[in-house]
């Protein structure tokens, strides 16, 4: 079994190099999925209110028989519920159908600029975190800007901010802004779905000069970029490859290469967090 490494968070505590993205899995299959992750090695399970998966996740959880701090278990807080009071029970909703008596990451799931509420859910996650409902708190598909606001008004740093990042969508500029702030980088999408560049000659000479897999490389200039991806897969032989990583080193070169196949707007689905709107 893999052992992966941990970063240090800014609020002392750490999170797995790598994370198990859980959408779109759901049901009996989507429980299967996520238990076969957890016996890979995996250690962190991402849902959101808007997965509809959290039940499917606590019950993985049980399932595994692993010890409860042994896995961290992320969730987020949906558009619809950034209203103060509407936050906390929000949150309160996932514990409830994740069955555990508090999470270990919660974020803000999209920062819905045009509706302005979402300094009142980051509000709440720190209430939550005080109260000891929440052990980390951070964000998700949020700009410079919208980090800004929220730590002027509480001087509460997030954690984690978790965004669209990949081969095509390096995001420098927000990684840098991470760095200055002490932001833990998050990626999802890490490979890039159906465009993920596996057959791109940066990452196929690096596959076959380190005997691994285009989709190992990509998870690997994850890591090296200091990123935390959150690959999703329910093949048990593709969750333990995507785990193994850590056994060998890209070149600076390398990891330029591939960060070179990067273009002016790489998203996969035009989720700019200044326009996009999540119920």
């Amino acid at each position: 079994m893999a052992r992966i490494p941990t970063y240090d968070l800014n609020d002392g505590t750490t999170l797995p190099a790598i994370g198990f993205g859980t959408y779109p899995l759901r049901g009996e299959d989507g429980t299967a999925a996520m238990v076969s992750a957890l016996e890979a090695g995996y250690r962190m399970l991402d849902t959101a209110v808007n997965y509809e998966n959290e039940a499917e996740v606590g019950e993985a959880l049980r399932r595994s028989s692993l010890p409860r701090d042994e896995v961290v278990v992320a969730s987020k807080i949906p558009g619809r519920h950034h209203a103060y009071d509407a936050a906390i029970a929000s949150v309160r909703g996932s514990l409830e159908r994740l069955g555990v008596e508090r999470t270990d990451l919660h974020l803000i799931h999209w920062p819905n600029p045009s509706q302005g509420t979402y300094v009142e859910a980051w509000r709440a996650l720190v209430q939550l975190q005080r109260d000891g409902l929440v052990r980390s708190i951070g964000v998700s598909n949020f700009t410079e800007e919208h980090l800004t606001r929220i730590i002027d008004d509480t001087g509460v740093v997030p954690a984690v901010n978790q965004v669209e990042l990949h081969p095509r969508f390096p995001q420098a500029g927000m990684r840098e802004v991470h760095a200055r702030l002490g932001v833990r980088t998050e990626a999802w999408s890490p490979m890039g779905k159906r465009r993920a560049p596996l057959e791109e000659r940066a990452v196929a000479d690096a596959a076959d000069a380190h005997g691994v897999s285009p989709g190992q490389v990509i998870l690997r200039w994850h890591v090296q970029l200091g990123s935390l991806p959150i690959p999703k897969s329910a093949d048990p032989q593709r969750q333990r490859e995507n785990l193994d990583v850590f056994g060998f080193e890209l070149s600076d070169e390398e990891v330029d290469a591939i960060s070179g196949l990067a273009e002016d707007d790489g998203r996969l689905f035009g989720g700019d967090p200044d326009t996009h709107e999540e119920r």
